[in-house]
């Protein structure tokens, strides 16, 4: 993918008259995963995202591909079920991104060993074949050679289980480029403004807008599939406004530590916390990622921002477990990502009791609606809204491919040591980009491992358009050190404007655009000499 292959893309919505089988609009976890099974099943497919690929949700998780634990205690044994069944097709299909990590949950009741060793045995025997490994009671000894910096007062021992860890935005650019590969049309910064219906009042097509050119496209279709996340009501008004929302969004934010904090390779896991959610602080990319919350929103943005009562949450729950208590000052960057929770019927506005089920709705006019769901379960959430879309559109059937299918980049023996690891086998590719020009080995930044190669590569191979798409989303410097980042980003500028011929006027946009994204991920002021 290099800079003119955007245009190639965008060449095939040139015919007015082409019929696609399955238009999707979302590129995140679910609308990638949706295009990705329809492409691979040989349908003529066509993703339309307004943004970059995982800019939203998709990029915000907890970075774990799991079964979901509290589901279990929640008794909804058919969802962890299913998600341990595709967090092992995940480990198998982009091994360069998934990998099992240990997770410890301390014990500080004397009756807490058994009790979520005897639940997390059931854990692991739902996963079956694709197991990662049995859980185990170990001693206090052990839980403080493992987590050298937990809380030892009143602790009585743990549990130490195992799970799945991945980068997300990475999963998803490769997801895109796999899309890609299978023959489907996948755009970034195309936004849809209108469905378009017949005299039956059925959707044949939508009206979307390129927005880097203005140029507006009306482009027809046997199906289309909304798969926009929590903003899925936006598409359902398109089709019938006024309607009752389908999506109540919940908020969730993460903390970025150092690894002084807790420098082990085992994730910590606390079962239950003050708003009744479970706590992780998972070591990522060499750092410390601690969260999520579960704050019920009104409102929904592509770039939401943490409210100060849920990072304090975060703190004071760290406090409890952590012998040396972050304060703001040790914060190297916070995110916020809202969860698409499908609205339950009751009315209940708990959202830790709200179904992480996805939810398929097909309205009267035939606009297909996915929502709900988690990233784990996405290629299973691509594969029913596909089988769905055949019933829907009367497409010829085809069986689906994905559970075999290898994601671009797939590779088992990824040094990790290494932090291009996450190319899988495009690593040996992009490190020979400094053939090209030796001066793209250089590091971007002193405090991180990145090098401008990742630019050019993110730009030519990986779609991306912008300053903010290459350091939050192909390399994670914004998710991993804000101030890092905003300092990055006059090189980073320079790179991509040099691969698409932009000019100076463009460039400062980008840094100054870039600068007020990446402050709201930071809790104290920046300074270009801090």
């Amino acid at each position: 993918m290099i800079g003119t292959e955007r245009e190639k893309l965008v060449a095939a919505l040139s015919d007015p008259e082409k019929i696609w089988d399955v238009i999707v609009i979302g590129g995140g976890a679910t609308g990638l995963g949706t295009a990705l099974d329809a492409a691979s099943r040989g349908y003529q497919t066509l993703l339309l995202e307004q943004a970059d690929f995982a800019k939203g949700t998709s990029s915000r998780s907890t970075k774990l591909v799991h079964g979901g634990v509290r589901y279990l205690a929640q008794g909804d044994i058919g969802l962890v079920r299913e998600a341990l069944y595709e967090r092992g097709l995940l480990l198998k299909n982009a091994a360069h991104l998934v990998k099992n990590e240990s997770f410890i949950i301390p014990n500080y009741e004397w009756w807490g060993g058994a009790f979520y060793t005897i639940g997390l045995t059931l854990y692991d025997l739902l996963a079956g074949k694709l197991g990662f490994g049995r859980a185990k009671h170990i001693s206090k000894k052990q839980v403080i050679s493992k987590l050298g910096t937990i809380q030892q007062k009143n602790l009585y021992g743990g549990v130490v289980y195992h799970d799945g860890q991945f980068d997300d935005a990475r999963l998803a650019v490769n997801l895109a480029q796999t899309c890609i590969e299978q023959g489907a049309t996948v755009l970034n910064y195309f936004k849809v403004s209108n469905l378009i219906k017949n005299k039956e009042d059925k959707i044949t097509g939508v009206v979307c807008t390129d927005i880097e050119t203005g140029t507006r496209y009306t482009i027809k279709g046997k199906t289309v599939i909304n798969a926009t996340g929590v903003f899925v009501d936006n598409i359902l008004n398109m089709d019938k406004p006024e309607r009752k929302p389908m999506v109540k969004p919940s908020q969730g934010v993460h903390i970025v530590l150092s690894r002084s904090f807790m420098p082990g390779e085992d994730a910590l896991m606390i079962p239950k916390t003050d708003d009744g959610r479970v706590l992780f602080a998972v070591p990522w990319h060499d750092k410390l990622v601690i969260g999520t919350t579960d704050t019920p929103i009104d409102e929904h943005s592509l770039e939401p921002v943490a409210l100060q009562e849920e990072i304090d949450f975060i703190m004071r729950t760290a406090a409890k477990y952590l012998v040396n208590a972050p304060t703001r000052k040790d914060v190297l960057s916070v995110f916020a990502g809202l969860r698409p929770l499908a609205a339950p019927e009751n009315g209940s506005s708990k959202t830790k009791e709200i179904s992480r089920s996805h939810k398929l709705i097909v309205s009267a006019s035939g606009l297909i609606t996915i929502t709900g769901g988690k990233w784990t379960t996405y290629r299973r959430m691509g594969e029913d809204t596909v089988d769905k879309a055949i019933e829907v559109g009367g497409l010829v059937p085809y069986p689906n491919k994905t559970k075999t299918l290898p994601i671009h980049g797939s590779k088992g023996d990824v040094d990790r040591n290494d932090h291009l690891y996450v190319y899988g086998s495009d690593e040996a590719a992009l490190l020979a980009l400094g053939y090209e020009k030796p001066e793209w080995t250089e590091k971007l930044h002193p405090r991180m491992p990145y090098i401008k190669a990742e630019v050019i590569w993110g730009v030519r191979h990986e779609m991306a358009r912008s300053v903010e798409d290459i350091l939050a989303r192909r390399v994670r410097a914004l998710f991993l050190d804000a101030r890092a980042a905003i300092d990055m980003a006059p090189v980073v500028a320079d790179l991509i404007a040099g691969e698409l011929h932009k000019d100076a006027a463009w460039k400062k946009e980008q840094v100054d655009s870039f600068r007020n994204v990446a402050k709201t991920y930071l809790l104290e002021p920046y300074s270009p000499a801090s």
